[in-house]
């Protein structure tokens, strides 16, 4: 098994991803019923992303942390629901890869899953 090395390797990466949330019931409707993500638009975006951050490629200018807490505000993200995302996201690392950037893109998988939660926690104390 090798490692990441190319925006294709992403490409499988987020696809094979995207394959286990759709599958899950208990975070699905976030894609499905509040998103309404289109898979075919996204996907690309989402390679973009990670590519910037583990091959060094740049291209990506959305606000993540905006997006997120705009979701949020449709639906609450819970702790419950990154863990779902974080789980998925490592079994499809795993299952594909194995490397030095395998293992950086999980600790940044896990990097954002931890502001984002601190963001939100803010923006809800900031309702209160």
């Amino acid at each position: 098994m090798s490692d990441i090395q190319t925006q294709e390797d992403l490409y499988l990466l987020v696809d094979e991803f995207y394959k286990k949330l759709l599958a899950d019931k208990t975070i699905s409707y976030i894609f499905t019923d509040v998103v309404k993500i289109k898979l075919e638009e996204h996907l690309p975006i989402l390679v973009t992303f990670w590519s910037q951050g583990i091959l060094g490629t740049g291209g990506y200018s959305k606000n993540l942390t905006q997006i997120h807490l705009d979701v949020n505000e449709k639906e609450y993200l819970s702790p419950e629901l990154f863990s779902i995302w974080l789980n998925h996201f490592y079994n499809s690392v795993d299952e594909n890869f194995k490397g030095e950037k395998a293992e950086r893109i999980k600790t940044q998988a896990l990097s954002i899953a931890t502001v984002m939660q601190i963001k939100i926690l803010n923006q809800k104390k900031e309702e209160i």
